[in-house]
Formats: structure tokens, C-alpha cells, sequence
């Protein structure tokens, strides 16, 4: 099916087609990042069984579902909101829980989608955080060890796969692991693992009459899941260092460099991927709705393609788990079977330099029975493919379509791309795979976030501790307002008034502040480790968005915590962000309690 090109983003904003009221209650909401979280606060949400509506439709909304939901269709579609049924096999709405629900940070209308881009690791396949960081990480030590002459007692340690986030950034020259906000505030510092204090933070990072810009040379944004591993074994050894400075004495950004060449060759020399490859089972999830998340796109009209900086052999590796058939004793063997759900297929992308039309490396096409690049004889690089190359992609039958290398613009040739805007691509790291196609090429995206499940679920049941949060932060306020007009008094209106009373009141009003103040501190100290025993919540520093959840909010058209989550929306759906709040319309949309003093 031919779709047209679409028009611009405004424009579809502004005049995209009009869906009616029961259309937009379909498959759960679509909500921004300011608006999720308004969302699944108390006074925001009306919740009628778990489809989630702001206040302002909620009534006509829950009337339009209790209208549409018989006895019987209850029966159909389980409460189950945690496993919810894929969109091609329901008829009507479906009950789909906050953890997999699709946020929208930019309007996207699937209609004028044409093609559907994945990455693979950390996309499609989903690896287990306590073997496969494990192993990356136990890699990363014996080359530091074996290859860079690090102390053997490295060989020793242990590695907590849950104790970072991502979102971090790591002050090389410093040795610091920091948490900032959308601001660029520092509000964690840990160095190594022992935390700063305020008085420590504010020296290094607060004292200044220009400030950091947080970016690289200097600092290294912890923006993958790959870099946890890493970025644990870098906060070891400057504990180790600052403890033995006899037996490492290099400095903390030469520590840097040399933690990351170490994890970057466990990559490069096969170390990681041979044993993935041996046991696929014990590295990677399995997600039984990969297959038929691609059918229903593919059904659709739509083109679907992989682009992952892996090459063709462990990505058939990779691939043949996670779309393969399965036997009584597991996986039925290596085969190309799972190519038939894609298009095209690019390995050694080299990602984020892949997204540049002025990249000038060759597109090779692999051989998939054999791995060899066909168009390179005895190691010499061949012409590139024909660049006016249009495949009929949905007659080949036999050939499917396996690259390695190229640019964008090859792609786009391939798959008979007029717009840019007509990709949707989506990925987990925020710079090679989100940034970078979208700001660079203008591609709408969609970015997984596997950690995002189990955060908006905590967030959905913690409205009775934020609302006390914050109950006590206007309290403090209050108080200190009172404060302040005492002192106004005692400054300004000394012969008129009694001292002594007033010095009483102060003194109690001081006393009140300090425990309103002392109270909540606790009482936030203790929520956000209920989603992280360190670094909080993922996409919050105390009340601000976090910057990983401001990069989120900037470049991610849509974000999610699974790929597959997408199998639960209609591959035509119409994605909506919620209306935007500055701190003045909040206030006059909902007030805010305090309790009398």
C-alpha cells in the first residue's frame, strides 16, 4: 500500500485527522512526560478499570467505556493489565496497564509511517542485566588486568549489576559519578562510591562565574545500558586508587580511558558475543511478541528494517532466538527464517555515523549462508551497490536483503523513501539511535526505556506519599513566609511592637520550620529510593526532570519500556501528547492544600 508523503510536523499537529471520542479512548493514553506525571498523581487521575483519562474528559470518557463493556466482553478481555491481548486479536479496547503503555512526546500519526525502523540490542532483544552485564563487566577487569597491567586483586571483585542508572554523567577529571537535572544542576556527586557533600558539591561544581556545560571531553554521559557495567568498575577503581595510590597512580581520566578501551575490545574482539552466542537463553529475554508485532506492521503496508552496529553473524544469532521457532529442547536451529519480517537488513552500521548522508563508507551486501561480503573479491573493496538501486522488496521471494555498512542514504534508496518524516525508527540509546536520526535526519522516533515499566508503576501506586510531600513542602513555605514577616516587624517596627513576644513566636515558628523541613527530607529521601537504592528515580532529581528524562522529552517522539508494547496500538493509531502545564496553569488547575498552623 503506497502512502503519501506527510506533511510537517506542525501542520499534522494542528490539522491531523479528526478521530472521534470512543477512537481516541482506544488502547489506553498516549501522554507526555509533564503530562504523565499530572496523570497518575491523586487529584489528577480517574481511573476506570486501568484506562487512564485526565480529569478534564474523564467523566464523558469512563460513561463511553462502562457504555462499550458488557458482561460478556469482560469475559473476553481479562482485567490482566500486565499481559494485555495484541490489538490485531481484539475487536474493542483493551485494557493496557501504565508499564506498557506508549508516551507521546510529539504528535505521530502512523498513517503516514511507511516504514518502521529497529535497532537490535537493547531493542529487540532485551539482555538480562545480571549474566550479560555480569560478563561484560568480568571481561572489562581481566583486560584491564592481562592487557594494561591494572593490580590482580581487580580480579577479585564483584559486580552489583542494579547499583547504576542510566543518565548519569561522569566527571573524568574529578573521578565523580553525578546526577543533574534538566537545568544542569548537580543534586547527587558520589565520588567513587562514597557521596559528596553539599558543602563538596557546591565547591566543585557551584563555585564558579561561567559554568560547565557537563559535555564531553571533560565528562561521559552514562546514556546506554552498556556503559553500567563500566561506569561500576570505573567507581571501584577510584576507591582503589584513593586507597592504594602506590599500585595505581594514574589519574582518574586516564582510569577512564583505560576502563573504556577495555569494555570496548571486550566487544571488538568477540569476547562478549561468543559467549552469548553460545547460550543465547542465559543473555538475552525472550519476547513472544517480537513475531507477531512484526506481522501485524508488515500487514499493514508498512516496510520493516533492521539497522544494528552488529555484525551479520551474531546478529543471525541474536535474531534466529528471538524470531526463531521453538522446539521441546529450545531453539529449532540457525536458519534464516526470521528474515522473511524485514525488508532490509544492515549490520556494522556503525551507528550514530550511519544517520550522516555525507558518511562515505560502502554498502556491502552479505552473503547470509556463507557471511561473506559479495561484493569484495580477495579483500578488495568492489564499487559500491548501484546508487539508483530500487529493489521490489515484497517480490523477492528467496533474496531477502542483508548489508553491512552504508549510510542513511542508502537506506532510503533501498526501501524508496521520499520523507524523512516517513521513518519511524526506534532504538534505546538516546544518542546513536534517537538523537542523532532525529535531529540529524528529522525521522520520527521512538525511544525503549526497560527500566520505565517498573518506575510509572511505583509512581502509580505512591499518590498518597507525593500528595504528603507535598502537604509538608507548602507547610515549610508557609512557615517561613510567617518567619519572614516577623523579622520584617523586628527590623522595621521595633518601637512598636513587643520584642519579647515576638522573639517568642519566632522562636517557635524556627523550631516548626526546622521539622517540617527535617520531615520532608526523610519523607523524599524515602520515596525515591523506593525506585533506587542510590540514584532515585530514573527520570526525576528531587522535583525537576532528570536530564536523561529532558533528552527523553527533546528527541523521543514516542517512548516506551518494550518494543513490543507497540503490538498493543493500531498500527494506524493517531499518538497525542497531552497539553503541556507551566508551573501558573498548574496552580490554577488544581490547588493545593495546606494544612492551617
Amino acid at each position: 500500500m503506497k502512502r503519501g508523503i506527510p506533511n510537517t510536523e506542525s501542520t499534522r499537529d494542528t490539522f491531523g485527522e479528526k478521530d472521534s471520542v470512543a477512537d481516541k479512548a482506544k488502547g489506553g493514553r498516549c501522554v507526555s512526560p509533564r503530562g504523565f506525571f499530572s496523570l497518575i498523581s491523586n487529584k489528577f487521575l480517574c481511573r476506570k478499570k486501568v484506562n487512564f483519562f485526565p480529569d478534564s474528559r474523564s467523566s464523558l470518557f469512563a460513561t463511553i467505556h462502562m457504555m462499550g463493556t458488557s458482561q460478556s466482553d469482560k469475559a473476553i478481555w481479562p482485567e490482566d493489565d500486565k499481559h494485555p491481548r495484541l490489538w490485531s486479536t481484539c475487536g474493542r479496547e483493551r485494557n493496557i496497564g501504565i508499564g506498557k503503555q506508549i508516551f507521546c512526546n510529539r504528535s505521530l500519526n502512523m498513517r503516514n509511517i511507511v516504514a518502521v525502523g529497529f535497532d537490535m540490542d537493547y531493542t529487540l532483544a532485551q539482555y538480562k542485566h545480571e549474566t550479560f552485564e555480569t560478563l561484560a563487566y568480568e571481561g572489562t577487569v581481566k583486560k584491564l588486568v592481562n592487557d594494561l597491567g591494572y593490580p590482580a586483586e581487580l580480579l577479585k571483585w564483584t559486580f552489583d549489576w542494579t547499583y547504576m542508572i542510566r543518565g548519569l554523567v561522569l566527571d573524568k577529571k574529578r573521578g565523580n559519578i553525578l546526577k543533574m537535572d534538566r537545568h544542569k544542576y548537580v543534586k547527587m556527586a558520589y565520588h567513587g562510591f562514597r557521596e559528596l557533600t553539599k558543602e563538596e558539591k557546591v565547591a566543585a561544581y557551584g563555585n564558579t562565574l561561567i559554568r560547565d556545560a557537563f559535555d564531553a571531553p571533560e565528562y561521559a554521559l552514562i546514556d546506554t545500558l552498556f556503559s553500567l557495567a563500566e561506569v561500576y568498575l570505573f567507581a571501584q577503581i577510584v576507591d582503589f586508587r584513593d586507597s592504594n595510590p602506590d599500585k595505581i597512580s594514574t589519574d582518574y581520566s586516564h582510569i577512564y580511558k583505560d576502563v573504556r578501551a577495555a569494555a570496548d575490545l571486550c566487544h571488538r574482539d568477540g569476547t562478549l558475543k561468543k559467549m552469548v552466542a553460545n547460550d543465547p537463553g542465559r543473555y538475552i529475554n525472550e519476547d513472544t511478541l517480537i513475531v507477531p508485532m512484526l506481522k501485524m506492521l508488515r500487514d499493514s503496508g508498512r516496510s520493516t528494517f533492521l539497522v544494528t552496529n552488529s555484525l551479520w553473524d551474531y546478529t543471525n544469532i541474536v535474531m534466529n532466538f528471538l524470531c526463531g521457532s521453538r522446539s521441546e529442547h529450545g531453539s529449532a536451529g540457525l536458519n534464516f527464517d526470521w528474515l522473511k519480517y524485514f525488508d532490509v537488513v544492515i549490520t556494522g552500521s556503525a551507528k550514530p555515523s550511519f544517520f550522516h548522508d555525507d558518511n562515505c563508507a560502502n554498502l556491502f551486501e552479505v552473503d547470509p549462508e556463507s557471511g561473506m561480503l559479495l561484493n569484495t573479491e580477495n579483500g578488495t573493496p568492489m564499487p559500491q551497490v548501484d546508487a539508483s538501486l530500487r529493489l521490489p522488496m515484497k517480490t523477492l521471494g528467496k533474496s531477502r536483503l542483508v548489508f553491512q555498512g552504508g549510510n542513511v542514504g542508502h537506506l532510503h534508496k533501498l526501501l524508496s523513501i521520499e520523507s524523512s518524516s516517513q521513518v519511524l525508527y526506534v532504538g534505546d540509546h538516546i544518542y546513536g539511535d534517537i538523537l542523532c536520526s532525529k535531529k540529524v535526519l528529522g525521522w520520527r522516533t521512538m525511544l525503549v526505556v526497560p527500566e520505565l515499566e517498573k518506575e510509572v508503576e511505583l509512581l502509580s501506586t505512591s499518590r498518597d506519599t507525593r500528595n504528603q510531600l507535598q502537604l509538608l513542602r507548602n507547610n515549610r513555605d508557609h512557615v517561613e513566609d510567617k518567619i519572614d514577616h516577623l523579622k520584617w516587624n523586628l527590623r522595621f517596627n521595633g518601637g512598636n511592637i513587643d520584642k519579647e513576644d515576638i522573639l517568642a513566636e519566632l522562636g517557635r515558628l524556627q523550631s516548626q520550620q526546622e521539622q517540617y523541613q527535617s520531615s520532608h527530607q526523610q519523607s523524599q529521601r524515602e520515596h525515591h529510593h523506593k525506585f533506587h537504592k542510590v540514584w532515585g528515580q530514573l527520570m526525576k532529581t528531587g522535583y525537576q526532570n532528570s536530564r536523561f528524562a529532558h533528552q527523553v522529552e527533546r528527541f523521543a517522539c514516542l517512548y516506551t519500556s518494550q518494543v513490543t508494547n507497540l503490538s498493543f496500538y493500531s498500527p494506524d493509531k493517531s499518538y497525542r501528547p497531552s497539553e503541556d502545564s507551566m508551573p501558573h496553569e498548574f496552580d490554577i488547575a488544581y490547588e493545593t492544600k495546606c494544612m492551617k498552623l
